[in-house]
């Protein structure tokens, strides 16, 4: 393998853990107006996530900042191209990292309910948005022979896009559900099983319809083995969940996760953003990548830099591994 496609697998490996560990935390947001009853089980739900969430964003600076050195073209057109769509993902993360934060600044009722809906709509959007501009990625978008982007904001919004941020919001909250379900103890844990058991046969079909659809357009036997993964895993996660055994029923829907992001990169390789308007004006991982020397830097500081970060996000899950429901909090507050 050449550099530029070890880099390319590399920033397929960081999406991955982006939205293995974003996509739950995007579930819990979601989960605080779907499953929490009252201010404690909220409460709850939000501190499931709160010694993690940030760090796990720490995967999408790390694509982004791979994407920006490894594939500069790429990166030029995709944040060009895909502007607003991303800069509401950006503005979304902004304000869903302050609620978190403020939520529990002053005790008025009015202030915290403000920030918990904030918390509910900067997750659900971003967790459609990904799935959109993943789509569109796939799918190829306008590229002209400038390598630069020519379409407008509603060409984004196409049939196939669509149908790819609902699987990732149905998808997320599902392992967001599961994460609940494996995170908290009496009775939201018990209501957390059963919205998960609910939401995963719509997850499956919407998730079997994009990847068919995927598979049929510029699928092959790779992809195809990767298609069954995903399937397979997330009927497992299903089955997993109704016989009450959350730890495996986490495992399997991130399994779920990860597949499917392969599925949609093996699709895509070689290409990086493929052209709607001609196949010579694709954006590749040759005429994208850096040069060679960079790439070479770059995987010398990846391969010293990534096994400290696994270690040190490994060891805060262990750390907050411990269960958590309303008889833990003191307060309403």
């Amino acid at each position: 393998m050449e550099l530029h496609d070890v880099w390319f697998v590399l920033i397929a490996v960081l999406w991955t853990g982006y939205f293995f560990l974003e996509g739950f935390d995007f579930g819990i947001g979601v989960l605080t107006k779907l499953l929490a009853r009252d201010r404690k089980e909220k409460r709850v739900l939000i501190n499931t996530i709160g010694p993690v969430w940030d760090g796990n964003e720490v995967w999408l600076l790390s694509a982004g900042g791979a994407t920006f050195a490894a594939f500069p073209e790429w990166y030029a057109t995709l944040f060009s191209g895909f502007y607003l769509p991303l800069l509401i993902i950006l503005f979304c993360l902004i304000v869903r990292g302050v609620a978190f934060e403020y939520r529990a600044k002053r005790p008025e009722e009015r202030w915290q309910t403000n920030w918990e809906t904030a918390i509910f709509w900067t997750s659900l959007i971003p967790a459609v948005l990904w799935g959109v501009a993943f789509g569109n990625i796939v799918r190829g978008v306008k590229i002209d022979a400038d390598m630069e982007y020519v379409g407008n904001f509603w060409d984004l919004l196409n049939p196939y896009a669509i149908l790819g941020g609902l699987v990732t919001l149905t998808l997320f909250t599902f392992h967001g559900a599961v994460f609940a379900g494996l995170k908290t103890a009496g009775d939201i844990r018990v209501r957390a099983r059963a919205l998960a058991l609910k939401l995963g046969p719509v997850t499956a079909l919407l998730a079997l319809g994009f990847l068919l659809w995927t598979q049929a357009d510029n699928g092959d036997g790779w992809s195809l083995g990767v298609l069954i993964v995903a399937v397979v895993s997330l009927l497992a996660a299903i089955g997993a969940v109704a016989k009450g055994r959350e730890g495996w029923s986490f495992a399997f829907s991130g399994v779920t996760i990860a597949a499917a992001v392969a599925m949609l990169f093996l699709t895509l390789f070689p290409n990086v953003m493929p052209s709607s308007l001609n196949d010579a004006w694709n954006l590749t991982v040759t005429n994208a990548s850096s040069s060679p020397y960079t790439l070479k830097i770059m995987t010398w500081c990846a391969g010293i830099a990534t096994p400290v970060v696994l270690l040190y996000q490994s060891w805060t899950y262990w750390v907050f591994r411990k269960r958590i429901g309303t008889q833990h909090i003191a307060d309403a507050h």
